[in-house]
């Protein structure tokens, strides 16, 4: 069978950039904090997910807002839309932060644009070729753990370039299957165009070992997940932190919320399985007695325009509010919601620089230095000390 560069990644589950396994193993050493990243894909609607009691926003959105009475009211001027329900025990826990406002000075409201400013930590006119994790968390830090991160889907985004070698895949069931079948495969090989990749097979194989043991020690039932894509990413998720020391960042997509058209129903069923799966996520972790040592933060490319159009949705617009769940988390409202009425080109001005969230984790979270000079970025005190 002759192996083309194509088959040789589909059978791995991954990108080159995921088969650095030089430190593979599983030394002993005490359990620590894991950052799982949700990429929110497409462009989430904050305005429609954490609603201001402002009559503006019924008068902007007149076939999209949320009617009052099926709000979920979590302070004197905002609620939360009613699809999100299972995470009302973690807000009441004080478990869960809303960051206001989130964004950069100018603002674009291209996907491929956007999401390469939050995945770098990048200012709008600023192109780096590093995610800001990869820069942000020492080579020395991630090598405590089994790999520098772990990517549920195709995108390594903040863990991409700056020496990081995030193991990629789309389930984990799936790459401990496919790694095997490669094995086989490459050993059949006589393709000389793939000597350079075929190097690395000994140690994917061992990468394959040492995570198949590590995740043998974990009993986690079955239907503790929803069965969506999202909830079986999360279960994946959770596997992967009650193994033990398998990565210091988790990074997993729900979407796409690119609801430019019908976008009341669509964007409902997302939130849905979105809290469906965090609530479940929660209560796994929670029982298992890792909650603590877990931090889970959202982030999108953009926020929506805050008119409907048209078609009853929403086109790209700029900030939008994320959230953080886990044990330490300081919850409540951050920073300041944008206003509906001075708005920027239509849309809510940002009103806290998102770099400001990304140097509170590396800082509060991994203990490491930040990104950005905290004269200018103070810190948010999402985290409790």
């Amino acid at each position: 069978m002759k192996l083309s560069r194509r088959h040789f990644l589909t059978l791995t589950g991954g990108t080159l950039a995921s088969l650095g396994f030089s430190r593979w193993s599983l030394a002993q050493v005490p359990e620590r904090r894991v950052l799982v990243l949700l990429e929110l894909q497409g462009g989430q609607d904050g305005l429609n997910t954490f609603i201001p009691d402002d009559p503006e926003y019924e008068r902007l959105r007149p076939r999209l807002a949320i009617p009052r009475g099926q709000r979920l009211p979590i302070s004197p001027h905002l609620g939360l839309h009613p699809a999100l329900e299972p995470l009302l025990p973690a807000w009441h826990a004080g478990e869960m932060a809303l960051v206001q406002g989130l964004g950069y000075p100018r603002p674009n409201r291209s996907h491929f644009r956007g999401i390469e400013i939050w995945d770098t930590g990048a200012s709008g006119g600023e192109y780096l070729d590093s995610g800001w994790l990869a820069r942000g968390l020492p080579a020395s830090f991630r090598g405590g753990y089994l790999t520098d991160g772990i990517v549920l889907g195709h995108n390594p985004g903040p863990l991409s370039g700056a020496g990081c070698e995030p193991l990629v895949m789309q389930r984990l069931d799936t790459f401990l299957r496919r790694a095997q079948r490669f094995r086989e495969l490459t050993a059949r090989s006589r393709n000389p165009a793939l000597a350079h990749l075929l190097a690395v097979e000994s140690g994917l194989a061992r990468a394959r070992g040492d995570l198949a043991r590590a995740l043998a020690g974990v009993d986690l039932q079955e239907d503790a997940f929803p069965n969506s894509r999202i909830g079986r990413a999360m279960a994946d998720a959770a596997r992967l932190i009650l193994a033990g020391n398998t990565a210091p960042v988790i990074k997993l997509s729900h979407g796409s919320f690119d609801t430019h058209s019908n976008q009341l129903g669509r964007h409902e069923r997302l939130l849905r399985q979105l809290a469906q799966a965090l609530a479940a996520f929660r209560r796994v972790l929670q029982a298992q007695g890792a909650w603590d040592r877990v931090l889970l933060m959202t982030y999108s490319e953009f926020g929506r325009r805050v008119a409907e159009n048209g078609s009853a949705g929403t086109d790209h617009g700029q900030a939008a509010t994320h959230f953080l769940l886990g044990g330490r988390v300081k919850g409540g409202l951050h920073g300041e919601h944008p206003s509906l009425r001075h708005l920027a080109d239509g849309d809510l001005a940002y009103t806290t620089d998102f770099r400001r969230l990304y140097d509170s984790v590396l800082v509060g979270w991994f203990g490491v230095g930040g990104l950005y000079p905290r004269r200018q970025q103070p810190l948010l005190p999402v985290l409790r000390s």
